[in-house]
């Protein structure tokens, strides 16, 4: 009997990325990307079954977990400002790249769309730790930019549920089953967490519990010839008041976090990296490079306006940061390349500008426009009082 060795060089790759990405100081999506990239075409590294479900897995928490971050209170108070630039945010971007791919170039429908969708993106991750790192998460910038990237992120969820729904006969069980998990999570979730019985034990019945939530959105999706991502973002999303109403509460979601980024969500930014062909992007570097253009071109047509609209002297840093992509540019592109919607040329292209819109804006942001924090409070206020 030969030992498999594929879990073991695995294991290195997701322990190598957290060194890294330490050491380095950018997201570990990245170098968890990055390092699928070299292992795939350097090492003829391939997944295997169990990486492949391990990985859409993967793609389910992330979204999960996005939704979880969501403060509402913070979405209702900058309800205007929020839904304007993250619409715009998603909006231009995809209309941008699906006309290039669709008129331009002539991909198939489902391409385009998927392309357009991709790269509409704003990065959760990307755009939190920027502003953590930068000390502005309690600033009315930072909050702000919180709350845009939030509807960014719904319209992205939105647009890959609906666009892609291909009904059958399971395709309202599905919807049905949705609804009643969404219910469930929101209006009993709580008994769970707080119950003396359950709550901060050893064998983690409230993560298993989420988890468990999750897996019976994921095979009723399958059912019904769907993807569960949009029923995922909207069960993290009514739960996190749960995520920040108590510390036993934030506990738990700390936890989950733990659990998932240390065994779960590496296994999905792999696997993405080992479909994408090197060579074939260097063939195609004219396409990446176009792509690239029209991603950074329409984020900044569609938010840099409104941005210094309602914050005079921080459109930049607002913009720049509103064009990063990472988790749902790379979910939307592997959910395409899986269901065979887009080529493995197309898909190693799109996850490409992906990640090169992770760390270019960011780079610029954080070098050139990174605002000071007194005077972006000053900013702020004197703009809303003139309006």
């Amino acid at each position: 009997m030969v030992a498999d060795i594929i879990p073991l060089i695995a294991g290195v790759l997701v322990f190598l990325s957290s060194l890294i990405s330490l050491e380095v100081g950018i997201s570990v999506a990245i170098v968890e990307l990055l390092l699928g990239v070299i292992a795939g075409n350097y090492f003829g590294f391939q997944p295997e079954p169990w990486m492949t479900y391990l990985a859409g897995f993967g793609g389910v928490v992330l979204t999960f977990l996005a939704g979880a971050e969501i403060d509402l209170p913070l979405m209702r108070s900058k309800l205007k400002q929020s839904l304007l630039i993250g619409g715009a945010s998603f909006l231009f971007p995809f209309v941008g790249t699906f006309a290039y791919t669709y008129w331009i170039l002539s991909w198939p429908l489902n391409a385009a769309l998927i392309a357009g969708i991709a790269l509409s993106t704003t990065s959760l991750a990307v755009v939190y730790s920027v502003l953590v790192e930068t000390g502005l998460t309690n600033t009315p910038l930072g909050k702000l930019i919180m709350a845009s990237t939030f509807v960014t992120d719904m319209c992205t969820a939105l647009a890959l549920s609906i666009l892609f729904l291909t009904p059958n006969e399971f395709t309202v069980p599905f919807v049905i089953v949705s609804v009643l998990v969404v219910w469930i999570g929101a209006q009993f979730s709580k008994l769970l967490f707080n119950d003396r019985i359950y709550k901060n034990k050893v064998v983690e019945p409230e993560i298993k519990y989420l988890f468990l939530l999750l897996l019976v959105l994921i095979f009723f999706a399958s059912l019904g010839n769907s993807q569960a991502v949009l029923p995922a973002f909207a069960l993290g999303l009514f739960m996190s008041p749960y995520f920040s109403e108590s510390t036993e509460t934030k506990v738990v979601r700390n936890r989950l976090r733990t659990v998932a980024y240390a065994l779960i969500t590496p296994f999905f930014f792999i696997v993405g990296g080992l479909n994408v062909s090197l060579p074939l992007v260097i063939g195609a570097a004219g396409l990446f490079l176009a792509l690239l253009v029209i991603k950074q071109a329409t984020k900044f047509a569609g938010v840099y306006f409104l941005a210094r609209k309602y914050l005079p002297k921080r459109e930049m840093y607002v913009t720049l940061l509103m064009s990063t992509g990472l988790t749902f540019g790379t979910i939307a592109s592997l959910y395409g390349y899986q269901g065979g919607y887009i080529d493995k040329t197309q898909f190693s292209v799109i996850v490409a500008v992906v990640i090169a819109s992770a760390v270019i804006p960011t780079l610029i942001a954080q070098k050139w426009f990174r605002p000071m924090h007194d005077e972006d409070v000053i900013d702020y206020d004197r703009s809303r009082y003139r309006r």
